[in-house]
């Protein structure tokens, strides 16, 4: 700054070059590509699937570099096996833009290697299915998932006001029905179109621990069976 305050010209290189670091130069498909699949990620690892940190610890910048703008979604395919139990595998793939028609669905099924090894399919998606492409997508060898590129663009399980959620193994929550002497039917519900029970990949009649913390209530703990 000059004797009469104004900025230099070196210091106002040193301030346009602080300020263009925030701004974000590459292509908003990219970004939400990376979003959402950086929760894909954590959704599997929060599943007890075998997710390496660093997968999930990559910055924007490394990806863009690995992927580039336009993002290659046959290069973001996911697969993983689960930490506790290596028959349960995997697979996440990132559909496109593109309607999702039958013959999406087919040319799916038919690129998917040793499909007969495959427990799970998470499908990503930028559209809705066509109601012919859902219906094929109910013949598949195994359990299929389906979610929205936005929808994953936050991961809804590190909201600061959502309570804490425990899935219960089948003997807690034979341990559990017992200490209340209930009956599964009578435990408060949660839908499996739930996006707490969508994110965990909840099937029915699991039973989920909510515990919820605030200044009010200090902590209170709530059970709900998945139905």
């Amino acid at each position: 700054m000059d004797m009469n305050g104004a900025a230099t010209d070196v210091g106002m290189e040193g301030l346009n070059k602080c300020l263009s670091s925030f701004i974000d130069v590459g292509t908003v498909e990219s970004h939400r590509y990376y979003l959402a699949r950086r929760t894909v990620l954590e959704m599997l690892r929060d599943r007890d699937y075998a997710v390496p940190m660093a997968d999930i610890d990559i910055s924007l910048q490394e990806f863009r570099a690995k992927r580039g703008d336009r993002t290659d979604l046959d290069d973001m395919t996911i697969t993983s096996l689960h930490k506790y139990d290596p028959d349960n595998k995997v697979q996440v793939i990132f559909c496109g833009s593109s309607v999702i028609k039958v013959s999406t669905i087919r040319g799916i099924l038919n690129g998917i290697a040793n499909k007969e090894t495959l427990n799970r399919l998470i499908l990503v998606v930028e559209n809705q299915l066509t109601n012919q492409a859902t219906k094929a997508v109910e013949l598949f060898p195994c359990k299929v998932e389906i979610f929205q590129v936005k929808d994953l663009l936050v991961n809804i399980t590190k909201h600061a006001l959502r309570p804490k959620h425990q899935i219960l193994s089948d003997e807690e929550k034979q341990k559990l029905l017992e200490k209340y002497n209930l009956e599964e039917k009578q435990l408060p519900r949660m839908l499996q179109k739930d996006a707490i029970a969508r994110y965990y990949g909840l099937e029915r009649g699991q039973v989920v621990k909510v515990t919820y913390t605030g200044e009010i209530i200090e902590t209170h703990v709530t059970y709900r069976c998945v139905w």
